[in-house]
């Protein structure tokens, strides 16, 4: 199993990451990096332990992996998996988006079912099962980055002039291709392994060129990283900003400048029906899905648990009000938590004998995900009130004895002191109120995709055959004349 200083010693490997004009020369030093860098080395520590029960024998290699990167074959085997992605999530409290196991499911899907990378006289389905071998003995950790820049959402890339903007083919040869442009929002890029580039968007007949899956380490010479600004360098303490100074992924626009890869790592090769394929035929939607919605549903766990925590040391959680304020929240979570264990068990196996989580019951949860997100951050936020905005500037005011007697008197609550009080609400403020609070509601609204795409999964994998067969069939049984 790998160890966290395996996973940080990788990173040192010469990538080109770039923020603020310059080029970051060790993202395990930085302070945009370091902390989310350390975070996921404790994920794989935490693999690592025996008695975390993560590790196990794939049927399918005979190799001793971590169960994050298997297909489950059994419903044993699916709950099993379900725990161990469970087990990530807390660690985190469901504020790592894109851990390893994310992107996993998806590779691990794509290997289940490698005929469907086979299409147009190409046999690229070898490439795709010998790649999550590859990822599963490394562990490795892979994020995606499979959105077009916004340079129009009304056209696609063969619209957009000659130069290539979004990633596409730029030459192809007998040992491989060679890409330009770029695609957007590779979270946690920046200290990942490698990554997964590909095309979510519906692409039409003359977007070919941009019909691509492959993937590439992240240090790939010609690939560059271009983050957002990250928040945790602003963190001014732990104390001050708990969220912020641990777990900011940051997002990345990359950028291929003329960058070669090999066949061996293409998966779609100018193949538009096949990038549809690749998602949905092998399940990897569903099972990325799967994992995103477990995680999202320990995230709101401790959403609420912070909510009802505020609510007792403010004395208010006997109210009506709050009572019916807390018990919304408390039937959010649940909506999510309930579509994650009904997807389990309503799982069926393929014809490869994968077992599927049913896509009914998650697509139903995460349909809802970009309003249901919003309205448990706006129910914290009512329950918090002006309590976020009067507590000391910094973790210094706790240290100084000029200011610490006057908060210790005044910012206080029966029974809890000025320290634990200040903790609470600067957990609560950083939740929501900060950069980082704010982008990850931004981020949870638009995980899926506009609201519209993700409701959309939820149309096409309802079954509404069967509720308007029932329609017609009670229809039928009376008429005019009754």
């Amino acid at each position: 199993m790998r160890t966290g200083a395996e996973y940080l010693a990788a990173l040192r490997d010469g990538r080109e990451v770039y923020v603020d004009g310059a080029r970051v020369e060790d993202v395990t030093a930085h302070p945009a990096f370091s902390p989310i860098a350390r975070t996921v080395a404790e994920l794989y520590d935490v693999a690592a332990d025996p008695n975390s029960r993560m590790s196990c024998v794939d049927e399918a290699t005979g190799e001793e992996t971590n169960r994050v990167f298997t297909a489950p074959r059994t419903p044993r085997e699916l709950a099993a998996y379900r725990r161990a992605v469970q087990l990530w999530a807390r660690h985190s409290h469901g504020w790592v988006g894109r851990s390893p196991d994310h992107v996993g499911a998806f590779l691990t899907a794509f290997a289940t079912h490698p005929e469907e990378f086979n299409s147009g006289g190409r046999e690229l389905g070898e490439n795709v099962t010998a790649y999550h071998r590859k990822v599963q003995r490394e562990q490795l950790y892979v994020s995606y980055a499979i959105i077009p820049p916004q340079m129009s959402r009304a056209t696609t890339a063969h619209a957009w002039g000659d130069d290539l903007v979004q990633v596409g083919v730029a030459a192809a040869g007998l040992n491989g291709l060679v890409v330009s442009g770029a695609q957007m929002l590779a979270t946690g890029a920046a200290v990942a392994d490698e990554i997964l580039v590909s095309c979510i968007k519906p692409l039409g007949p003359e977007d070919r060129d941009f019909a691509l899956s492959f993937v590439l380490p992240i240090a790939t010479d010609g690939l560059k990283l271009h983050c957002r600004r990250p928040y945790a360098p602003a963190a001014t303490s732990g104390y001050d900003y708990p969220l912020t100074s641990r777990y900011d992924e940051t997002d990345a626009l990359v950028v291929f400048d003329d960058v070669f890869v090999p066949w061996s790592r293409v998966f779609v090769d100018r193949d538009v029906d096949g990038l549809k394929r690749q998602f949905f035929d092998t399940g990897a939607h569903v099972f990325g899905n799967w994992q995103a919605q477990i995680r999202l549903a320990v995230k709101l766990q401790f959403l609420a648990g912070i909510a009802r925590k505020v609510a007792a040391v403010n004395g208010i959680d006997r109210i009506p009000g709050v009572v019916e304020k807390l018990g919304e929240l408390a039937a959010i979570a649940s909506v999510v938590e309930s579509g994650v264990i009904a997807a389990e068990h309503t799982a069926t196996p393929d014809d490869a004998g994968i077992w599927r989580p049913g896509a009914r019951a998650l697509y139903g949860a995460m349909g809802l995900q970009s309003e249901l997100y919003p309205r448990a951050v706006s129910i914290l936020r009512e329950l918090v009130g002006g309590g976020v905005l009067q507590v000391p500037s910094s973790v210094e005011d706790m240290r100084s004895s000029t200011t610490r007697p006057d908060i210790d008197r005044y910012v206080r609550s029966p029974g809890v002191d000025a320290e634990d009080r200040v903790k609470l609400f600067k957990l609560a403020w950083d939740s929501f109120g900060s950069e980082f609070g704010g982008r990850h509601q931004q981020y949870e609204m638009f995980y899926a995709g506009a609201p519209f795409v993700a409701k959309g999964y939820a149309f096409r994998n309802y079954g509404y055959e069967e509720a308007v067969d029932e329609v017609d069939r009670f229809l039928a049984s009376y008429g005019s004349d009754e």
